[in-house]
């Protein structure tokens, strides 16, 4: 299917821009019942949203040769959540509608405020901006919205969730009520359908979540490691993919920072993005990662959201989503415009049901493998490696005469030996990962632990309790090292295992200290044995009673899923 525009000069843009056919959301809003209408879509990110509300709004823009009509004060209105998403915006609509002679105007926070007002007094077929800067605008006079022909209200659910209603309402009241409104939500809460109640008329409904390409192009991986690994895990990730740029993904300003920092001491090219930068800031590391100057971002989500970044190949998920809403708007910043992306979630071990029911409920499929070794690493290296320095190459006199003077001096094998370090050298150095690393701790009694203490863990077989991740855990969250663990025992619900007497006191008073550091995993102290460690063996004769201080039993246990 090809694009059937009224409008040659749309169709050229289009074609200089490589659109050869519209996606699903794009079709849709050019079919013959959305002409004219007030419209409320469903559409996935990265599936083609700007393009296809600057194709539905182009009857009110156009004259019949498919120029911009003249007008003293804008026509078309489109408000956007954040400033980066409103600037991709400005910069699809500025190439789209290039050749037809519309002017577009952005207003954005932290922006130069008197020039965007000249820009809106010059005249503007098109505005394009942030919520509280056009509430600005419009208070102070500068935004005239009483011939507006066109709302379009791009991801409104986000804009509920950061609180801007009021603007909303302010911006829509100060519209005529002759205007199309255009409505694009992801999801559609009950603030949305109220919001569409109030301001749309007889709106047609579109819905290509499920059939658009945003997501077809994205390959998911789950990887589940100990809590402990995470850091080591993406900094493995980005050595392993070599994305030509990635982003990573956290939950607070404050990890962006610690993780931005880590990454930066181990000599990755690597910019953040927070609520805490100045628009500037974000601007230059924006710019820094178009040019290559930089090959990762970490960053939180908002400060992520409308980040057009075409080389964007590998998103990796540092902290768990809070819901599947988030992971699909994280996610769809790669996988766009029919390229490949992966997505990768690091799952700490206590908290993979919860991420796979999220990815269920999502219809998400997500392939659950091990993170890379240190060990697999330095093979794709070597591969690497040898792809480079064995590719064609364009030579001139200069440099065969260099090479002339190295042979002189070294032979073939030193010389290739030379540049194969050198590639090395440049590379960060891989992890080695606890939970990879971590020997399955010995089973029954060892010297020194005849006066033990035996621990309850709230995890067990159901949780993936595994002695590769929890003997990391253990030393970690007690401040011991792996020869003061005994044997550890694994059942359904539960894990116990033992401590020396003599530093059992210890070990409790710092696995208080640290109950914070993972999400709903408890270690308390067992009153008594295991019942097969105090259990007589069995003689002729009735069995004597149980012993106290055996284990709950799995009925009364509650794990961490439960608890919370």
């Amino acid at each position: 299917m090809t694009f059937q525009t009224p409008f040659p000069l749309l169709a050229e843009a289009l074609a200089a821009r490589g659109y050869a056919a519209p996606t699903s959301v794009q079709a849709a809003v050019l079919e013959t019942e959305a002409e004219g209408r007030d419209l409320i879509v469903s559409a996935q990110t990265g599936s083609g949203k700007t393009v296809a509300f600057g194709l539905a709004m182009a009857p009110q823009l156009l004259d019949e040769a498919g120029r911009a009509r003249p007008a003293a004060a804008p026509l078309a209105l489109i408000i956007a959540p954040t400033r980066e998403l409103a600037l991709q915006v400005s910069r699809e609509l500025a190439w789209l509608y290039g050749p037809t002679g519309a002017r577009v105007a952005t207003c954005v926070g932290g922006m130069d405020a008197s020039k965007e007002r000249r820009a809106l007094g010059y005249g503007a077929q098109i505005v394009v901006g942030t919520p509280g800067r056009l509430r600005d605008h419009l208070e102070r006079g500068a935004l005239d919205l009483k011939s507006l022909a066109v709302a379009v209200l791009d991801e409104a659910d986000e804009m509920l969730d950061m609180g801007f209603r009021e603007d909303l309402e302010e911006l829509l009241d100060a519209t005529p009520d002759g205007r199309r409104t255009l409505l694009f939500s992801a999801t559609m809460p009950k603030p949305i359908v109220a919001l569409a109640k109030r301001y749309q008329r007889d709106a047609l409904r579109i819905s290509t979540a499920d059939s658009d390409r945003g997501h077809g192009d994205i390959e998911y991986l789950a990887m589940a490691i100990a809590p402990a690994d995470i850091e080591n895990a993406v900094v493995n990730l980005l050595r392993y993919h070599e994305a030509e740029t990635a982003m990573l993904f956290c939950a607070t300003r404050d990890n962006v920072r610690h993780l931005h920092a880590s990454l930066t001491e181990r000599g990755f090219a690597v910019v953040a993005l927070s609520g805490e930068h100045s628009q500037n800031e974000r601007n230059h590391a924006l710019q820094a990662l178009r040019d290559q100057r930089a090959r990762v971002c970490v960053a939180t989500d908002v400060a992520a959201r409308g980040i057009d970044l075409p080389s964007l190949s590998l998103v990796v998920h540092v902290e768990i989503p809070r819901d599947a809403e988030t992971l699909q708007h994280r996610s769809g910043r790669t996988g766009r415009a029919g390229k490949k992306g992966t997505a990768i979630l690091l799952v700490p071990y206590p908290r993979r049901r919860r991420v796979e029911m999220m990815l269920r409920g999502a219809r998400i499929p997500a392939d659950w493998v091990a993170p890379p070794s240190a060990a697999e690493i330095r093979a794709a290296d070597s591969e690497r490696m040898l792809a480079a320095l064995l590719a064609p190459v364009e030579t001139d006199e200069e440099d065969r005469a260099l090479a002339a003077r190295l042979l002189a001096e070294r032979s073939a094998e030193d010389i290739a030996a030379a540049l194969v370090r050198a590639h090395r050298a440049r590379l960060p150095e891989p992890e080695e990962l606890l939970a990879a690393d971590a020997a399955p701790p010995p089973r029954g009694p060892r010297p020194g632990f005849e006066g033990s203490v035996w621990f309850r863990m709230n995890v067990g077989r159901r949780q993936n309790a595994d002695p590769r991740w929890i003997l990391p855990l253990l030393c970690r969250r007690g401040h011991v090292s792996r020869s003061d663990i005994g044997a550890i025992r694994i059942t359904g619900a539960e894990t116990l295992f033992e401590v020396p007497g003599a530093i059992a006191a210890r070990f409790l008073a710092a696995v208080q200290r640290t109950a914070g550091e993972d999400d709903g995993v408890e270690i308390v102290a067992l009153e008594g044995k295991p019942r097969d460690e105090v259990r007589e063996p069995r003689r002729d004769g009735p069995r004597g009673p149980r012993p106290a201080g055996k284990p709950h039993r799995k009925g009364n246990w509650k794990g961490p899923e439960r608890a919370r």
